[in-house]
């Protein structure tokens, strides 16, 4: 069972970090980055706060066809991305959110968010239809479809060519959902290790971003010149 307050990510890297030395590891034979990543959770030993086992696959699915391993930097399922999500939305992110009407699910997009749904619902009920849709044009469930339907039902997801209303949810559109699950795991993959994601900062070493250090005056006047420092974590972590 979870505990009543789940452990934050500083806790928990911290903790982790600190048991190193009972487990016979030495931290001066480790780089910041490396000994985080090791305190870093597993994603196949991962225990989902949110989403049920079910939902679980659906994500694990979507996220690795949405930043797939293999490119020029490493895949979402690498960066612990899916965690990322999970933790966003069982905390605040993902119930507390304005949701006094009225709503206007035809309003122009300037308008703002328009969804009488939290993050959560739009999560619960988006992964309900679009496996329900995979299932009564597959007969599968997403996360059990060749890489190549799955890439299909995601454009289909995006382009609202999956008919959600079919199956019983007449609110929410597909690009919607799609929108939620792709914006998520961007801000995963890229985001601070201490939210889940970005795992051993291999994201930002990927795309060259120092991350968050404190001064680059002695960068400001060299210009086209490239930066030869790694990134480096809120908690200080480098790589």
């Amino acid at each position: 069972m979870l505990p009543a307050t789940p452990t934050t990510r500083r806790k928990f890297l911290l903790g982790s970090l600190l048991a190193l030395p009972t487990l016979g590891i030495g931290l001066k034979l480790l780089t910041a980055a490396q000994a985080a990543e090791m305190a870093a959770p597993d994603l196949d030993a991962y225990k989902p706060a949110f989403f049920s086992a079910d939902e679980w696959k659906f994500v694990l699915a979507a996220c690795d066809r949405l930043i797939p391993a293999g490119g020029k930097g490493p895949g979402a399922l690498e960066t612990n991305v899916p965690i990322f999500i999970d933790q966003q939305l069982h905390g605040d992110f993902g119930s507390e959110i304005y949701l006094e009407g009225p709503f206007d699910l035809h309003a122009k997009p300037e308008l703002g968010y328009q969804l009488p749904y939290s993050p959560q619902q739009i999560y619960r009920n988006g992964i309900k239809a679009a496996d329900a849709w995979c299932r009564a044009q597959h007969g599968k469930a997403f996360c059990d479809l060749d890489a190549a339907t799955k890439d299909a039902v995601l454009k289909a997801l995006q382009g609202n060519e999956v008919d959600f209303a079919a199956q019983g949810e007449t609110t929410l559109k597909p690009s919607q959902f799609f929108g939620e699950l792709n914006g998520d795991s961007k801000n995963g993959y890229l985001s601070d290790p201490m939210y889940g994601g970005n795992k051993g900062m291999k994201a930002w070493i990927a795309i060259g971003f120092p991350g968050a250090r404190a001064s680059f005056v002695e960068w400001v006047t060299q210009h086209n010149v490239k930066y030869p420092l790694g990134p480096v974590s809120v908690m200080g972590n480098r790589a």
